[in-house]
């Protein structure tokens, strides 16, 4: 799915359009909220505006139409005002998504309260869960939303790595990063447990992945780092047999597919963006210490306070090891 600047031709079908316009944990969240929509609106054309990079993804999240990119907030959204039925703000309640949605004169807003503009709908909550969030969002509008539906489709191409350990070694910011030599105990340990593993991370955690790769003495093929495309990101989380990363686009791709995951969390709180409690998800982080800045690009010690000791603990209660010699290479 390629995501367009501006609106294609009407199809016949009335215009639902949903306002997300972050990075992939974000959308991953909001997916009970956009399969609940699709049940609820089904002879309308779904369009999603969505950060641009996102497309690849966009295109497993089954009931999305049309992909709009949408960089932030700071240009209007490209639809002719009074061309949508229903917008949805899934964004948040502030007045610079509130007024985005707004400007396209809908018939029906389905978001939070908006005195500004006259909307109905439920009070910003706080201390939830973001998924919980956006469920509860519609379910108050007459939608119902399971929180816990989060899948979305599989790559249809076949996975670079399959039924291995998938190590993510990359956040945007610092504060999530974890020490590379515990990465690299954590890689020893999952061989030693007859696990191959592979290194996963963006074009700005090549260096790091190499890292743990020289520390773990993996070979170089074993680091996909910076040469995934998006899509092929997700085939190779969907293929895993276990994932271990900090709280980023990895953890939610483990969620969206029923993979067992340990998740480091650092400045963020698990209870806002975990994995569901239900699933084979473990989380490890130590909310003591939690300093709380998600842009600093010091480590949070709350991420810090976790071990290399704890994830392998972690992988042995999920039960995912194979218990065999340790691989000699990939």
């Amino acid at each position: 799915m390629t995501a367009l600047e501006s609106l294609p031709p009407s199809d016949g079908r009335p215009e639902l359009l949903v306002l997300r316009a972050i990075k992939l944990g974000d959308l991953l969240v909001a997916v009970p909220a956009l399969r609940a929509l699709r049940r609820a609106f089904p002879d309308h054309r779904i369009t999603l505006a969505t950060t641009a990079w996102l497309a690849p993804v966009v295109e497993l999240v089954s009931g999305v139409d049309v992909h709009l990119a949408q960089h932030g907030l700071d240009h209007p959204i490209a639809v002719p005002t009074g061309t949508v039925d229903v917008a949805v703000n899934l964004h948040g309640a502030g007045p610079e998504s509130s007024d985005l949605i707004a400007a396209l004169a809908p018939r029906r807003v389905i978001g939070h309260a908006d005195p500004t503009h006259g909307y109905d709908g439920p009070e910003w909550p706080e201390g939830v869960h973001e998924r919980d969030r956006w469920a509860d969002l519609l379910t108050w509008h007459g939608i119902p939303a399971d929180a816990d539906d989060v899948a979305i489709e599989r790559p249809a191409a076949p996975p670079a790595a399959a039924d291995g350990a998938v190590v993510h070694v990359g956040a945007f910011h610092g504060a999530r990063h974890w020490p590379t030599d515990r990465f690299a105990e954590v890689v020893r340990g999952l061989r030693a447990r007859g696990l191959d593993v592979v290194l996963t991370g963006g074009s700005a955690d090549v260096e790091r992945a190499a890292a743990v790769a020289d520390g773990a003495g993996l070979a170089p093929e074993a680091v996909l780092a910076g040469s995934l495309e998006l899509q092929d990101f997700a085939g190779v989380a969907a293929a895993a047999r276990v994932v271990v990363t900090v709280d980023t686009g990895a953890a939610h791709l483990a969620t969206a597919y029923g993979v067992p995951s340990v998740v480091l969390f650092g400045p963020a709180p698990p209870e806002a963006w975990g994995p569901p409690a239900s699933g084979p998800h473990v989380v490890l982080t130590d909310a003591s210490v939690r300093r709380g800045d998600v842009f600093a690009e010091d480590p949070d010690p709350a991420i810090l306070a976790v071990q290399a000791s704890d994830v392998l603990d972690a992988v042995d209660r999920l039960g995912v090891a194979r218990e065999t010699a340790q691989p000699t290479g990939l």
